[in-house]
């Protein structure tokens, strides 16, 4: 299956803005966080196509995964 993979802030730091990547069916989101070595205590928000999810959600073909770490400011 085919998912595009959305990266912000701090999680774009030497890896990619949007990419395309092809899953084994049955993938789950933290088959993704693991060979960008992401930990999933380290995302913040996860959404799939738009809809809040945790590092066990089940991907399906075509869906759109958005990683955002915590944001701090002041």
């Amino acid at each position: 299956m085919r998912v595009t993979i959305k990266l912000f802030a701090t999680f774009r730091d030497g890896r990619f803005k949007v990419e395309e990547r092809e899953l084994p069916t049955g993938s789950k989101v933290l088959n993704i966080l693991e060979p960008l070595n992401i930990k999933p205590e380290e995302v913040a928000i996860c959404l799939v196509n738009g809809r809040d999810v945790n590092a066990q959600h089940l991907l399906n073909d075509g869906d759109t995964i958005a990683l955002f770490p915590p944001v701090g400011g002041g």
